[in-house]
């Protein structure tokens, strides 16, 4: 028996997930961002990533450099969460290509994932950590059991190592596919071969196409069926291949427009 994580226990496709809270109609990673999601569009999920500050404290943010959110400089981890929480997020939001700022100077500052955590205690959350940091597993591990919130979350990174550290660290998780074992996977389909055993990893969080090539089909999503395992796409911001895949029936879409997945999702009778 394949073991399934309690992450995936009554979940049905297809998932409404707000990519870093929506990042094209609010300030990315951040509550404000979050809560437009959960209470105007009803996103099932929330994805997001962390950092750890100078004193350790793990950060929402997706850059290692603070330059292109907010207002400060340099490395995020240089900073302690007391500076980085005196940064303005909303300081590089701009809906329009930078003709208007609107959330500049209000208040808008980078959470911690317990802050997340405890804003939204019975939403699920796909979280990547962003840097290859040592011990940044462990971390993570302790604030997740500190909170509850190990069924609710899943996890993982793009860098093969950080994700092998998590499943060691935390074996009982909901663990998504890192970049080169998810490569092996879907390249195998592929060519026509059957893919690598691994059962360390649950969910495939995959681009819906590498260049030109359409990576999701459908060896691809009776593979995954097939497995127990799970998939989501990212990022999907065009209205007709929201509707593609929610006729394909995959797990879940990770969009910057919330909005725009609400709509389709609605005409199709999956409201949330």
């Amino acid at each position: 028996m394949t073991f399934r994580p309690a992450f995936l226990h009554g979940l049905k496709p297809t998932l409404h997930i707000a990519h870093r809270g929506g990042a094209l109609l609010a300030p990315e990673n951040t509550l404000v961002a979050f809560r437009q999601a959960v209470e105007r569009y009803h996103t099932d999920m929330l994805e997001l990533d962390v950092h750890l500050s100078r004193d350790g404290e793990l950060v929402v943010a997706h850059d290692e450099t603070l330059e292109r959110c907010t207002d400060g400089t340099g490395p995020l981890a240089a900073l302690t969460l007391a500076e980085l929480q005196r940064l303005d997020a909303g300081h590089g939001f701009t809906p329009d290509g930078g003709a208007h700022f609107p959330f500049r100077g209000q208040g808008v500052r980078l959470p911690t994932l317990r802050e997340v955590l405890r804003a939204f205690p019975s939403l699920r959350l796909n979280v990547e950590l962003k840097p290859d940091t040592p011990g940044i597993e462990h971390v993570f591990a302790s604030l997740l059991r500190e909170e509850g919130a190990m069924d609710r979350v899943c996890m993982g990174s793009e860098l093969d190592a950080v994700g092998e550290r998590l499943v060691t660290a935390l074996p009982d998780a909901c663990h998504f596919y890192p970049r080169d074992a998810l490569a092996a996977a879907v390249l195998s389909l592929k060519a026509g071969e059957p893919p690598p055993e691994d059962s360390r990893y649950h969910v495939l969080d995959m681009p819906l196409f590498f260049g030109e090539v359409r990576l999701v089909d459908p060896e691809l999503l009776a593979w995954v069926a097939s497995r127990g395992k799970w998939l989501n796409v990212w990022t999907v911001d065009d209205p007709e291949q929201m509707d593609l895949l929610l006729q394909e029936g995959v797990g879940g879409v990770m969009t910057d427009r919330p909005d725009l997945l609400r709509q389709r999702m609605d005409a199709f009778g999956k409201p949330g």
